[in-house]
């Protein structure tokens, strides 16, 4: 044992400027650092394509100066991520999603300098959390990670599956019906086992545009059409800045600071769960924050606050987010097996040092030091990037004051750029086109979008878990004692909601009967759709699981039953679901409306124009894009839209288009050297 606290203490001696030892791993951690901030703000890029960028130049350094710059690097992208998710509703990180369905509706309610404060002290401790969890396991990693098993990862998709009806936001039925979509996109493409192409739609498409599928659909993609396009719609027709309160609360940074103390216990717990999924390898930190968010909703006392700016909903997505990160290193360090993409990538840096991951990495006589200065790394690098940021969230939370058409252009440009750089096509943002149609549709016809998410990050795990359980185990995994503990806790995560809302409903009917004249419920609450509309958007859901099981039955399924077995599984419960949702709509009572004015008519009137119009521009920038290229749209539709489409002064219009062209060129195209494909009339020109 002292032993292992010498080598701790040596590991953190090895990473402090004030040592010899110290001061070459200590100026290449800030620059990574410096590095992670600027990817982790700008989306589309993320921290495994960091790692990948950052690579080749660690061929001379040693191993602990190479893991500094590295580390250093890839634990703050998750941090920073958390700035663009609140502030605009895109996720500067796949794995920063959760972030936006409370914070970005704090920074619309003037609340942007809390939800930061909270995003970034709840990141801190996280960090903190998942570091010294390393820590500790590394004397007991061996048993820990031997003792899951494929049932074990089975039933904790499946846990985390059920954290749907959290998520649901008072419809279970819809929650759950969203979620059987979302695990129905997780299996686009070929199945991973017997390689029988899945839901891929040649009939629709054509085999040579349905290839594009095959690689199933970009998580980044779907997340930033779900949820950044109907912001910018809402924002295009508002014709209001992001914020529509008073800026009283940009001070209110510090009391995003408070809250993470004051609800230590959810921000401790929800460490926890993202320290324990990073622990088990292919999960990863999109899991790891959409269940540490349903958890925090589960817990929470009014659910119905949620996705309208509670703060809970940012303190536990950016605990999880960040201690996630001392969990997947230890079955990285121990086994040479990859807790997610980023340590996947960090096990090329141990190959390039001449390192095995395994038992030299735990032997206080050979690597050691080396493993706990991993610890210190991630400390200090999350300690350095959250005071840094504390400088100037005031500064960034003012963004969200901005006036409105001066911001559409550029997070148009981003959302698109966050969806066309994680595979390089335009195939990405297509798709996130036609889910930002979706997104908006959900919206409007109260249907909630993160049960689909989680359902999309979760989907793939639970797929290729039952396959391997029902082959290893047949039927005797459930008498396995972690299936049943996990099966016990699935049960409550059940039981719970439904037992909350039973609870809630009696209340208000208690409430109600007490009001003179009561005659029953009226109108049920939720979006802007009417009835008819309503119905025949639960009708599609019906439709698209009739076909999922025909698919499932006569299309792929008649040529490999086992490729089936997931889909037969989500599809016949998910179909009788969206039929209990139709049925739902179909009974409610038409929603009341007053005798509508002039006024009103008009006013009505003018937000359609404006929704057709704002969703006509983002379809234009994405034209304009695949006609111009990317540097050259950048300019064009940013001086396109905020002239013709905003009617702004030449002067300011003209100013900003320079500002997106030299930002894209200078950074992307220039210093980052991404390939931005030319655009078609530069191709038909022949001068690409």
């Amino acid at each position: 044992m002292l032993d292992y606290f010498g080598s701790l203490f040596a590991g953190l001696a090895s990473v402090l400027p004030f040592t010899a030892a110290g001061q070459d791993p200590f100026i290449f951690m800030m620059i990574g650092i410096a590095i992670g901030f600027a990817v982790g703000i700008l989306p589309g890029l993320g921290g495994a394509t960091t790692l990948a960028l950052m690579l080749p130049f660690i061929y001379k350094m040693d191993p602990t100066t190479a893991f500094a710059f590295l580390l250093g690097s890839h634990a703050v992208t998750a941090t920073t991520g958390d700035i663009t998710s609140v502030l605009f509703g895109v996720p500067g990180e796949g794995i920063t999603a959760a972030t936006i369905v409370d914070g970005h509706a704090m920074a619309k309610n003037g609340e942007a300098g809390r939800a930061l404060g909270a995003a970034l002290m709840s990141s801190l401790v996280g960090a903190v959390f998942g570091a010294f969890a390393l820590a500790l396991a590394i004397p007991v990693v061996q048993p820990l990670v031997l003792s899951i098993g494929a049932p074990e990862f089975l039933m904790l998709s499946l846990l985390g599956i059920t954290f749907l009806a959290s998520l649901s936001g008072g419809n279970i039925a819809k929650g759950l019906s969203a979620g059987g979509f979302g695990l129905v996109l997780a299996m686009v493409g070929l199945d991973a086992i017997t390689s029988v192409s899945r839901y891929t739609l040649e009939p629709f498409l054509g085999s040579q545009n349905a290839l594009f599928l095959w690689d199933g659909l970009s998580l980044v993609a779907v997340t930033v059409g779900l949820f950044a396009i109907p912001e910018i719609i809402e924002l295009g027709t508002q014709g209001s800045s992001i914020a529509r309160d008073t800026p009283g609360a940009l001070g209110g940074v510090m009391q995003g600071v408070r809250d993470t103390f004051r609800k230590w216990k959810l921000v401790l717990r929800c460490s926890a769960i993202g320290t324990y999924i990073g622990l088990i390898p292919g999960l990863g930190g999109g899991p790891a924050q959409w269940v540490a968010y349903a958890h925090a909703v589960q817990s929470g006392s009014d659910h119905a606050r949620f996705g309208e700016g509670a703060v809970e909903g940012v303190l536990g997505p950016g605990a999880a987010n960040n201690s996630k990160e001392g969990g997947s290193l230890v079955p990285t360090i121990a086994f040479g097996v990859p807790g997610s993409v980023g340590m996947a990538i960090l096990l090329g840096a141990f190959i390039i040092q001449g390192i095995v991951p395994g038992p030299d990495l735990l032997n206080p006589h050979k690597h050691l030091t080396l493993t706990f200065s991993f610890v210190w790394i991630i400390v200090l690098s999350n300690i350095v990037t959250v005071a840094v940021c504390f400088l100037f969230l005031k500064q960034l939370a003012r963004i969200t004051f901005v006036k409105g058409t001066y911001l559409i252009p550029f997070l148009l440009l981003l959302i698109f750029l966050g969806g066309f750089a994680v595979k390089n096509s335009f195939g990405d943002m297509i798709v996130v086109l036609l889910f930002g149609a979706l997104g908006w549709l959900m919206m409007r016809n109260d249907w909630q979008r993160p049960p689909l998410l989680l359902g999309l990050v979760l989907g793939g795990i639970a797929d290729n878990n039952l396959f391997l359980t029902t082959k290893i185990y047949g039927m005797s995994w459930v008498a396995r004692p972690g299936v049943i503990v996990i099966g016990l806790l699935i049960a409550g995560a059940l039981l719970y909601p439904l037992w909350q809302a039973y609870r809630q409903r009696r209340r208000l009917e208690a409430e109600a009967r007490s009001v003179e004249g009561y005659e029953g419920a009226g109108p049920e609450e939720g979006g802007d759709a009417s009835k008819s509309e309503r119905t025949l958007f639960a009708g599609f859901f019906v439709a698209l699981f009739l076909y999922v099981v025909y698919e499932a039955v006569y299309g792929f399924g008649a040529i490999e039953k086992q490729a089936a077995l997931f889909p037969l599984a989500v599809g016949i419960p998910s179909l009788g679901l969206a039929m209990v949702a139709l049925l739902q709509e179909f009974r409610s009572p038409a929603r009341l409306v007053a005798a509508e004015t002039a006024a009103m008519a008009a006013e009505r009137a003018l937000l359609r124009r404006r929704t057709l119009a704002i969703a006509a521009w983002t379809v234009g920038f994405f034209l304009m894009i695949w006609f111009l290229g990317f540097i050259t749209a950048s300019a064009v539709a940013t001086l396109a839209y905020l002239k013709l489409g905003a009617g702004e002064k030449w002067a300011i219009s003209v100013a900003l288009a320079a500002v997106a062209w030299m930002f894209f060129f200078g950074l992307f195209d220039y210093g980052l050297h991404l390939p931005f494909p030319p655009g078609e009339l530069f191709v038909r020109l022949g001068i690409a």
